[in-house]
């Protein structure tokens, strides 16, 4: 099945092992990656704070593009996709934005593009069973929590993906790699990400919790699959100690067995392999 690939900034400088990942993992259980041509920032973090119009236009020019492919579009970012799945809902539920929308990304939305998140195209258009006959070196011993973050499931009626409140899809995909997948209650608590520059306490402060919380659990690993997230837990972990953070496809790669799936985890603020080096999962 193709896809366009929306990879978002970030993919493309701080979570480059996550753009590598993805790319592979999606290979490998039959999912070929179309990378956009000429896709521009879709305004995460910034345009919905300052003009409403911009931050629904500038992730309507992404769906253009895949529109213009005949291609559903896939974006790795939790505020990437959350950004475009909001945009496309906007131009399926209100006509009065959808016309200034359409006039100001100069295009005709037919609504034939879904927008959906690499966790929603592993699971819903790859399959667990497809991951599962992928396995090579299953994650034994590996005890993690699963950690969604705020942007991806929610709001409900945008993303239309998983539980809010409690989603289950990531859970369900590390125990098909062979990994014990532990029980929390922060799977979609907010990281503070956003709030890194102007209330640095009050980050440190969230983050701290989220990683107490997840070693109580008996966590040796916290899973995500948000850049944003990942390098604002990897950065605190820094200064508050706990479990290492994998993006959900590092650990897809690692159980299949991929060429060069380590060299990705050597791009972490945080060295993640003396764990995996502990419980046999990396050589």
């Amino acid at each position: 099945m193709k896809l366009a690939y929306y990879p978002g900034c970030s993919l493309e400088s701080t979570a480059v092992e996550y753009d590598l990942s993805s790319r592979a993992v999606c290979r490998a259980v039959g999912l070929e990656l179309e990378e956009l041509p000429d896709w521009s920032c879709c305004g995460a973090s910034s345009a919905h704070g300052t003009n409403h119009l911009l931050s629904l236009a500038l992730p309507a020019r992404n769906i253009k593009l895949a529109q213009e492919a005949g291609l559903d579009i896939v974006a790795p970012c939790a505020a990437c996709s959350n950004r475009l799945k909001f945009a496309d809902y906007t131009l399926r539920h209100n006509r009065e934005e959808r016309e200034k929308v359409e006039t100001a990304a100069d295009f005709s939305f037919t609504g034939e593009t879904a927008v959906l998140t690499m966790l929603e195209a592993v699971v819903t258009k790859a399959g667990i069973p497809a991951v599962k006959a992928a396995v090579v070196k299953p994650l034994a011993g590996l005890k993690l929590v699963c950690y969604y973050g705020c942007l991806l499931v929610r709001p409900l009626e945008v993303c239309t993906f998983d539980d809010p409140e409690n989603p289950v899809s990531m859970d369900k995909l590390m125990a098909a790699l062979g990994a014990d997948v532990l029980d929390w209650s922060y799977k979609t608590d907010c990281c503070g990400a956003a709030l890194t520059m102007p209330r640095a306490g009050t980050v440190t402060g969230l983050v701290g919790n989220l990683l107490e919380q997840a070693t109580a659990a008996g966590a040796q690993a916290v899973v995500t699959s948000c850049p944003v997230c990942q390098s604002n837990l990897e950065m605190r972990r820094l200064h508050h100690g706990g479990p290492p953070v994998f993006f959900f496809t590092e650990l897809m790669g690692l159980a299949f067995g991929l060429p060069g799936s380590q060299d990705w985890l050597k791009k972490h603020l945080v060295d993640p392999l003396p764990l995996l080096h502990k419980l046999s999962l990396a050589g």
